[in-house]
């Protein structure tokens, strides 16, 4: 994340640079032959030996370069052919709200505070209950835990999608996206940028 200053009034937008290029067409689904229709993506260079054989012969029917991410992403494909190159400015421009989904910062195994923003125990008196959940049962009726109560685990390091980001500047000579307030994942990190619909 960084800061940019809007040149008509000064004010300072806090945003976040998503490199989003060069993507290239790696594959077209179609209603008729897949079921779906959808324009298969590939960002990333790469070297041929990182990948394996299926996926090099995948990209080599498409014309691309060893890329090391491909995406889907649904929808008609309209003029969009396999191995041309998808430029930022003919996807995206300034204003346009969207969405972006990434995996989130893992943070291993938490507690009931941390992970579901439970009150902790009363700490006076002797108290042994400061960071315990506490109860999560009935008696001899349901004499069980019901299924889905929220307790301590693994937390983050999953797919989440934030909504309603505005896109506040687009540099397609140097493929970067500006995107008002914070993505998921850390640097870095692989995120998919879709326009809200």
């Amino acid at each position: 994340m960084t800061q940019v200053f809007d040149p008509d009034d000064g004010h300072v937008e806090r945003v976040t640079v998503i490199e989003a290029g060069p993507c290239f067409v790696t594959a077209i689904r179609r209603a008729e032959r897949d079921g779906y229709d959808a324009v298969q993506v590939g960002f990333g260079e790469t070297r041929e030996k990182k990948l394996t054989k299926a996926e090099l012969g995948h990209l080599k029917k498409a014309s691309v370069g060893a890329v090391r991410h491909l995406g889907e992403f649904r929808g008609d494909p309209g003029e969009l052919e396999v191995g041309a190159e998808v430029k930022l400015d003919s996807v995206f421009e300034k204003g346009q709200t969207v969405k972006v989904s990434g995996i989130s910062k893992g943070k291993g195994f938490q507690g009931t505070i941390k992970r579901h923003n439970f009150h902790r125990g009363p700490v006076s008196h002797g108290s042994h209950n400061v960071r315990a959940p506490g109860s999560i049962g009935a008696s001899a009726d349901p004499s069980r835990v019901f299924k889905g109560i929220r307790g301590p685990g693994q937390m983050g390091a999953r797919r989440v999608t934030q909504r309603g980001l505005e896109v506040v500047d687009v540099r397609p000579d140097e493929n970067l996206l500006f995107v008002r307030g914070s993505v998921p994942g850390p640097k870095g990190s692989v995120v998919e940028v879709r326009s809200e619909e």
